[in-house]
């Protein structure tokens, strides 16, 4: 017999019909249990009778989160006891057989509630029952509806969905790498990538003028609250495009998807103000403003543009220079001399996306010229032998012709834990980690065998030594 979900069981009154999942609470009124049955879909009641002695008796042993699958007879429920805020109120499922499937411990905390009084430690070791309460299901639905909103709106748009590698190549542009010791390879390591920057370049030279991708992103950072070492980006690069043209398509499509998908949500201001990094800092004392009059309205979402950023930022602690986004950015002058000169007063071809005081997304035009692009890795500090022998596959990409391009990328998470009024982006992710990258339902990072660290010519050095 077919499985149906609750949600479609009115379509079979009077019909025997299998449900299975988990029992989510049990009562007794007078010699009648009842049971309401959780899956997928929402719940379903289940009427035990006493005259289905052997159905009934089981019934009275079960308990809270045993799985079980139960036949029966879909009938009306009486009426006034109708509920209206599930899909299958209007009717109850007149049990004539169940099966256990599996037994359950009792829970480590409550599931019928919205998770926020119990301690976020306790609910990441327990992430797989976390995960049963309705909120958490609501937030990764509202996930898939809107990375499957950003995909069709998209491809309707002539872009192409290509995946680049999660193991790749370790290059000093940026955060600090994951690395992945080569075992066929003595010595030598993959990374793991900070986002697909210079593949999604390389797609550009190869033809591929509008790429997208819901791209993996991680980077070793040091601890911090509301960050995660990997997380998902919406991540875009066109050809012959501008500045103006990236801006306006993520524009129309954050307009599009909020209309859809939170049509609750007020968007502050249409078009979204275009500011520049100066007057951010000026204004706002920061490069990522709430532009909302009332800060405490979470049904209004106040999107902006930050453009003109300086190209450099000066490092105090390790008397250098980094790049304020990274360095394939193109500089606001190809003048050599002026940019290897006078850093701070170059400024980039790079924008960023905020959202209700957070940044959300960023991008800029890259740089084409190698030469401007030499020089710019100089001011950070790198020799030209040094640039060239880690970015060889880069600069002889370039040297078979290249288009003028740029994108962007947007955070997910971060989107979604604004729109949905989540406290954290943890809350949006299936299984995140502590903003300082453990795991505590598998209990990772952990150690590996010395076997292991044989085969990849690893040795680990005891802290005392």
């Amino acid at each position: 017999m077919k499985r149906i979900l609750s949600s479609q069981a009115e379509k079979y009154l009077d019909q025997t019909i299998k449900v299975e999942g988990w029992i989510c609470s049990k009562r007794s009124h007078g010699k009648l249990v009842f049971i309401d049955l959780r899956d997928m879909e929402g719940l379903i009641q289940v009427v035990f009778n006493p005259s289905e002695s052997k159905a009934y008796e089981i019934a009275k042993k079960v308990k809270p989160e045993w799985v079980v699958e139960i036949k029966g007879r879909v009938s009306k429920r009486p009426e006034g006891m109708e509920n209206p805020k599930i899909a299958s109120g209007n009717i109850e499922l007149r049990a004539e057989e169940i099966k256990i499937y599996s037994e359950a411990k009792t829970l480590p905390f409550a599931i019928d509630t919205d998770g926020y009084e119990i301690s976020e430690e306790k609910r990441l070791r327990y992430r797989y029952i976390d995960l049963r309460r309705q909120r958490m299901k609501r937030n990764l639905e509202i996930r898939q509806r809107v990375i499957y909103f950003m995909r069709k709106f998209l491809i309707e748009r002539g872009f192409v969905e290509v995946e680049t590698p999660i193991l790749t190549k370790s290059t000093p542009e940026g955060a600090r790498d994951f690395l992945v010791p080569s075992r066929l390879h003595p010595g030598k390591f993959y990374a793991l990538p900070q986002s697909p920057q210079q593949y999604k370049q390389l797609l550009m030279i190869s033809g591929i003028e509008k790429y997208f991708q819901i791209a993996r992103a991680l980077r070793d950072e040091d601890p911090r609250a509301d960050r995660q070492v990997e997380h998902t980006q919406l991540d875009i690069e066109m050809a012959f495009t501008s500045q103006e043209e990236i801006l306006n398509l993520i524009e129309t499509l954050y307009i599009a998807l909020v209309k859809e998908i939170f049509p609750e949500k007020k968007i502050l201001q249409i078009p979204f103000p275009r500011i520049t990094y100066k007057e951010a800092i000026t204004k706002y004392k920061t490069d990522k403003p709430d532009i909302r009059e009332n800060k405490e309205d979470d049904q209004e979402l106040a999107f902006a543009f930050i453009t003109d950023f300086p190209m450099f930022e000066w490092h105090e602690k390790e008397k250098r220079w980094g790049a304020m986004h990274h360095p394939f950015t193109k500089p606001q002058t190809e003048d050599i001399e002026k940019i290897k000169k006078y850093p701070e007063k170059i400024l980039a071809h790079q924008y960023d996306f905020v959202l209700n005081g957070y940044e959300i997304g960023g991008g800029s035009i890259r740089t084409t010229n190698l030469d401007v692009l030499l020089a710019v890795f100089e001011v950070l500090g790198h020799k030209k032998e040094e640039i060239k022998k880690n970015f060889a596959h880069y600069f002889e990409a370039f040297s078979f012709g290249v288009p003028p391009h740029g994108g962007i990328a947007a955070g997910i998470e971060r989107f979604l834990a604004i729109t949905l009024n989540e406290p954290s982006i943890r809350e949006v992710i299936a299984f995140p980690k502590t903003g300082d990258g453990r795991d505590l339902m598998m209990n990772i990072p952990s150690e590996v065998t010395k076997k292991q660290l044989k085969e990849l010519h690893i040795r680990i050095e005891s802290k005392n030594k």
